[in-house]
Order: structure tokens, then sequence, then C-alpha cells
């Protein structure tokens, strides 16, 4: 007989890929309105907006921050390189416990301790405390980003979540391209600590909506929605939306949320998806993006005024439209498969090449992203008029932004049942290569030239192409392995 560690391991193994409960046809997937869905998709990703925001709007406060604590510029970059290296591991323990307690409680804790942070980044007078205060600062802001990955898994159907993953990853993309510009404006005029006293005001009004308005969405603990919350995954808001919902689709669901609850938040829970051979790829790549793209971002400020003299930042993005056409490409899909396209919408089924319809597009993003990056390098090494790098930026931030989207809607895809811990592997992974090129980045630049430099990070992109094949071809097969076992 089998020993109650194996069936507990047997357990875990299955939840990895087994969703909730489906919905029959008198319980839908999520009794969320879609007006309900869009306001907790706004929160979402207005929550997610900080992590990235912190780091970028700290970069022009670098220089007033060292002479007024009485440091190098050295010193203070370290703040930038622990702030990255917390956000790497942070997110796996919040991760894993949202996907176990809920979203709200685990989102009020990460907002609490960013909020205290920014107060004492504010009020801080000594290099330790700076470099503290800056790693407590990433842990509560870092795990936002995976929280919003499970709160689109909880409520959006296989087909509708390229186009919420689209929405959402509005938030952290536009804070790169915004952080410098208000951290610039706020220390010349007002001085570095308002930087953190914006941050203080800004993080309190998100903390204080999640409070009063973000319900529960987790399916461990309210299924589609229907299971009322209770204690601090109840919100004032949930006494007048219970209101609208429709009553009698809880049976199905109704159990396995109480059965689930006792399960303690397994913060190793995201380093063991990193073993799994169909998540790894995706992982890789969407890592490969992220650094790639961290250091074409870094440059702006170095290479724009040793090159130009001045700064400039890359202009305003657009991320929905792809994600609507991941949506057209699921059902598109799922009929030349001989899927009902209705009963795809619905839920991932048995078989259904999911890896087909979220990376097939995706492939040609990738090539586009090396090109415009190798030539992102040599306009700027052969100052050519500051519109042509500008553009091709705007370019690597779209086609990228895509790539985003495709990666982190099939990740959400695969683990059902640990979204974000899912989302949260992939911090781990990402954080990690966005480090180290960082890191690498501006002595590569002076061993070679921004040229090479880029040519090199291109093709670093590029090998993103092979490995989206082969996740076409082989990952059906990982995934049903991974089911059997």
């Amino acid at each position: 007989m089998a020993t109650e560690q194996e069936i507990t391991s047997a357990d875990e193994r299955r939840q990895l890929l087994t969703p909730p409960p489906t919905p029959t046809d008198s319980a839908p997937f999520s009794v969320f309105t879609p007006p309900q869905k869009r306001w907790i998709l706004f929160l979402a990703g207005f929550a997610s907006f900080f992590s990235p925001l912190s780091s970028f709007i700290f970069y022009p406060a670098i220089v007033p921050i060292a002479s007024d604590l009485g440091v190098t510029v050295g010193l203070v970059n370290l703040a930038i390189t622990t702030y990255m290296i917390v956000s790497g591991i942070v997110p796996a323990i919040l991760g894993s416990a949202a996907d176990k307690i809920g979203r709200r409680p685990v989102y009020i804790l990460a907002l609490s301790i960013y909020f205290v942070a920014n107060i004492g980044l504010a009020t801080q007078n000594s290099y330790p405390a700076l470099l503290v205060l800056r790693m407590v600062q990433s842990a509560g802001s870092s795990g936002t980003i995976s929280l919003g990955y499970g709160i689109i898994s909880d409520i959006a159907t296989p087909s509708e979540r390229g186009s919420y993953v689209g929405i959402f990853v509005l938030g952290p993309n536009v804070a790169p391209p915004l952080g410098p510009v208000i951290g610039g404006v706020i220390a010349a005029k007002l001085g570095w600590r308002w930087i953190f006293w914006f941050l203080v005001i800004f993080g309190g009004v998100c903390l204080l909506t999640i409070l009063l308005a973000l319900p529960e969405t987790s399916r461990t603990i309210v299924g589609n929605g229907s299971i009322p919350a209770t204690g601090v995954n109840q919100t004032l808001s949930s006494l007048f939306l219970s209101k609208t919902r429709k009553e009698g689709n809880s049976s199905a669901e109704g159990t396995t949320p109480k059965a689930r609850l006792a399960s303690f938040p397994n913060p190793l829970a995201s380093f063991k998806l990193l073993l799994q051979q169909d998540l790894l790829v995706l992982l890789l790549c969407n890592g490969i993006f992220y650094a790639a793209c961290a250091c074409v971002q870094t440059s702006l400020s170095s290479l724009f005024v040793q090159v130009y003299g001045y700064k400039e930042l890359q202009a305003g993005l657009i991320y929905i439209p792809f994600g609507k056409f991941l949506d057209f490409e699921y059902t598109r899909i799922a009929r030349a498969h001989g899927y009902d396209p209705d009963e795809a919408r619905k839920k991932l089924m048995d078989g259904f090449p999911i890896e087909l319809a979220r990376l097939r597009s995706a492939f040609y993003v990738v090539v586009l992203t090396a090109v415009a990056t190798t030539g992102y390098g040599w306009a700027v090494q052969k100052q050519v008029h500051v519109a042509i790098p500008l553009a091709i930026q705007a370019v690597i931030g779209f086609t990228a932004s895509a790539a985003f989207v495709a990666f982190g809607t099939l990740i959400t895809d695969l683990n059902p049942g640990r979204s974000s811990t899912a989302a949260a592997s992939s911090n781990i992974v990402r954080a990690s290569l966005a480090a180290a090129g960082t890191a690498a980045l501006q002595p590569i630049i002076d061993a070679v030239g921004a040229g090479w430099c880029f040519t090199i990070f291109g093709f670093i992109f590029a090998t993103c192409g092979p490995l989206i094949i082969y996740q076409i071809k082989i990952g059906p097969k990982w995934r049903k392995l991974r089911g059997s076992k």
C-alpha cells in the first residue's frame, strides 16, 4: 500500500496541473460581472505598477543621495542590485501563500510592508538604513505582479486570458519609462526624499483602495466567486457585489476550497516548478526577454548623455492589441483542431494544443525584437538622428511586451491551480537574468561599443526562436507526462 507521504506527494503533483472544478452549465467559470472583472483587473494592474516604478524612479536620485549620505555612487548603486535580488526571492513566498490563503491577505500584507518601507526611506539619514529599507521596499512591492497573474487565472477563462494579460501588463510596463521622468522632476523640484514621500502617498492610495474594494477572487477561497468570503478575505464591497451575483452555483466548487485551506504555503513550490521541462523553456524565454529589455532601457541614461548630450525616454506603448490577437488565435486553433470553440473557451481541454495557440505568433515577435535590438545599438554607435533610436526603442517595447503577454498567458494556462506560484517562478528567473545582464552591460559597451553590445543582446533574443519551436513541438508531450505522474 502507498504510504501517507507518497499519497501527499501525488496529490501535490496533481494539484499542479489540475484546476479547480470546472463549471457546469448552471455554474459559470466566474460569477463576477464584466464591470467587476474590469475593476479587479484595474486594481491588480495598479498594484503591479509599484515594483518597477520603485526601481526606475530611484535612478535620477542616485547622485544626490550619495552626496547627502556621504557615500560613493557605487555604494548607492548597490541598493539597486539588492533590490533586484530581493525581487527575485520574495514572490516565491508570496505567490505560494496567495494560492493557499487567498489574494487579498497577501496584497494587504505586501502593500503594508511597502508603505512602511517608503516612510522609512523618506526619513532615514544613513547608508545602512537606505540599503536595508530598499530591500524591505522590494519585498513589499515585488510580489504584486505574481498576485496579478493569479487573479487573471481566477476570473478569466482560457480564451479571455490573452486580453486580460495584455491589459494587466500595462501596469508593470509603463513604469520603466515613467519612473525616471517622475523621479527626475521630483528630485529637481522638491529633493530626493520627496520621491519616497510620493511613493508613500501613491502606495497608500492603492493599499486603501484594495482594503475597501478588492474582492477575494482565489478559487481556493471563493470558488467561482459564489462562496462568500470571510475574515480578512472579505471586503466592504462584497456586501454590495453579492446582491448582483447569481445564486445556486456553489455546489460544484463548495467542498474543494474548504478542503484546501488546511494546507500551509510552501515557499519552495516556485523553485520546484523550475524543474518542470515544459515550464523551464517558457521561464527561460521570458527571462531572456526581460533581461535584454532591462539592458536596453538601462542604456538610455548613459548612452544618450554620452552620444546625444541629453536623456530621452521611449514613447508610450500599446500593449492591449496583442492580447486580443491571442484570444483570436485560441478560438481559431480550437476550430482547426476539431474542438468546439464554445467548450474550449470555458476550459483548457485535454489534448488542446495550447502551446501552438499562445506561441505561434510569438515566434515572429522574437525575430522582430532581435533585429530591432541589433539596429538600436548600431544606430546609437553611428550617432544617427536621435529620432531613429527612440523609434526603435518604441518597436522593442511593443514587441517585447507582446512576447511577455504570450509567455505570461501560457504560464498561467499551464498552472491553473498555482498561477501565482508559477508567476513567482518566472520572477525568479527574470530577476536573476536581469541582475546579471545589467551588471554586464556597461563593461560590454566599454569593451566592444554599443553596436556589438546590442548585437550580442539581439542574438540572445534570437535564441528564443528555436526554443519556442521546440516548446510547440515537445510541450504537449511534456505536459501530458507531467499530468500522468
